[in-house]
């Protein structure tokens, strides 16, 4: 007589392929928990337990690959079913993550890698998506070794961004399984911290230099109050007014210094929101007319009625037009009028797409032929005399250089000495009738 459950699988948990996957499962899990508490407490090297965490999943992935003992493939559900798992959890990771198998071929990678490599498909070689002779040469090492290496890796475009990978070879998390050889690529992002080093040193390196002078003047006229100018009334008061305005100048210089670090930290972020280009400019028309007024300049403006929307951070592109404007106003006095004028156009600087291009026109003494291309460089002045007596830095055109070049944008600097001078700024049109931030 047939017993009725003879026919019946046997129960899970009894299963020594059931027991190795909740093994892996468990193993798993575990290794969340321990990155939650591990981000959560504020641990170092988080990234190393990520890195055991891949390890386990690359596990259950190509353990889907081996034979079961009787010569067959397991199931397709039970395959499917752990790579959907690997899947999900390769997802949830934020950083880059790749796994190749002997021949360095794809075999699974999460949505920020194939969003840092446009060309990355699974099955396909990894060299055809990632042309790095130092991660690939590393990949081979790791095979042959069987060692962890971290190499590293940067590339230019769209934008400069530098990685640290951590390529390390896989391991079955069970020791009976069979696992076919493969590395696990960690891509760690040191693009913000590269740059905040490259910050701290431009910034001791530019005010060391540009404060040395403000400050040997200050300490000079205190040691002179101190001393013979001790009861002199009237040269204390002309000195206390000069001492004020090289503290004014120190402080614009590192508050310039300060909002180029800024920007230079977020030169790799393309601003994704849209605002009226239009609506920003008149707000600085009106804001600058006063200073215009003061100086015998009167600004024209001539702007479309209606939005012109771009993509752009709204008080980046308000610090470009303010130091566009105001510079004509300061410089270009002598001309007694500032134009300022925003159009739409169409292709520009070799990009086929609609741009906006915003002019200021001063009709000044003008600027030589042989100081245009070098305006935009740091603390490079046409009359440093002059330039300092109006209050400027040095570092305005920088800025506006370095605020445009985060944007997709270009400056552009005509002038002729007694013609004045034309700065016009040119940015893609983010179109007609789109969404526009309130401005």
């Amino acid at each position: 007589m047939n017993d009725p459950d003879a026919s019946k699988p046997e129960a899970g948990p009894q299963h020594p392929g059931a027991i190795r996957e909740a093994a892996l499962r468990g193993a798993t899990i575990a290794c969340l928990v321990l990155i939650a508490v591990a981000a959560v407490r504020g641990y170092g090297d988080v990234w190393l337990l990520i890195g055991t965490l891949i390890a386990l999943v690359a596990s259950v992935v190509l353990a889907g690959r081996r034979r079961s003992p009787g010569g067959g493939t397991r199931s397709q559900p039970r395959k499917s079913q752990r790579s959907s798992v690997a899947e999900a959890v390769l997802a949830h990771i934020p950083d880059p993550v790749i796994l190749v198998d002997g021949r360095v071929l794809v075999v699974e990678a999460n949505k920020a890698a194939h969003d840092l490599l446009a060309g990355l498909k699974t099955s396909h070689p990894l060299s055809f998506a990632l042309r790095s002779p130092d991660v690939l040469d590393g990949i081979h090492e790791v095979l042959e070794t069987g060692a962890p290496l971290r190499v590293e890796y940067s590339e230019r475009v769209p934008r400069e961004r530098t990685f640290e990978v951590h390529i390390g070879p896989l391991r079955a998390a069970v020791p009976d399984v069979a696992v076919q050889a493969g590395v696990v690529l960690f891509f760690r992002d040191l693009t913000s911290a590269r740059r905040l080093e490259a910050m701290r040193a431009d910034f001791v390196a530019n005010a060391s230099h540009e404060l040395r002078t403000p400050l040997a003047s200050v300490l000079g006229f205190i040691e002179t109050l101190q001393g013979p100018a001790r009861d002199d009334a009237r040269a204390r008061e002309r000195f206390l007014d000069i001492m004020k305005g090289q503290a004014q100048r120190m402080k614009r210089l590192i508050d310039d210094l300060l909002s180029l670090s800024r920007i230079e930290m977020r030169a790799h972020l393309t601003p994704t929101q849209t605002v009226d280009l239009a609506a920003i400019v008149s707000q600085m028309v009106e804001t600058l007319s006063p200073l215009a007024r003061e100086r015998g300049v009167v600004i024209e403006a001539k702007l479309p009625s209606g939005p012109v929307p771009v993509l752009g951070d709204r008080d980046e592109l308000l610090r470009v037009t303010e130091n566009l404007i105001e510079n004509a106003v300061k410089y270009g006095e002598s001309g007694g009028k500032v134009d300022v004028e925003l159009v739409r156009i169409g292709a520009s600087h070799g990009e086929q797409m609609s741009h906006v291009a915003l002019s200021v026109q001063d009709y000044g003494p003008g600027i030589a032929p042989e100081h245009l291309p070098r305006l935009t460089e740091r603390f490079y002045r046409v009359d440093v005399v002059q330039s300092r007596d109006k209050g400027g830095t040095g570092l305005g055109l920088a800025i506006v250089k370095h605020i445009l070049t985060r944007h997709r944008g270009h400056l552009d600097i005509a002038s002729e000495p007694g013609q004045g001078a034309r700065f016009t700024v040119t940015l893609p049109d983010a179109g007609p009738g789109g969404p526009s931030s309130s401005a």
